[in-house]
């Protein structure tokens, strides 16, 4: 998801999204253990992903938007 997209969420959204993302890396630790990757470039994005929904949760809280 692109860093606009993520801009025009609400807190709430960016919350849920960051639970999402979190899942979807433990899929993918899952997988790993067991073999069964498709694609080990995505460990990387989701982190990133996280990294950026998080710079952003920081920031709106900072503000005081919900």
């Amino acid at each position: 998801m692109a860093v606009k997209e993520l801009i025009d969420l609400s807190l709430q959204e960016l919350l849920e999204k960051e639970k999402t993302l979190r899942k979807e890396l433990f899929n993918l630790r899952f997988q790993a253990a067991t073999g069964h990757i498709e694609n080990p470039n995505r460990f990387k994005e989701v982190r990133r992903e996280i990294a950026r929904v998080l710079t952003l949760v920081g920031i709106k809280q900072e503000k005081g938007e919900s």
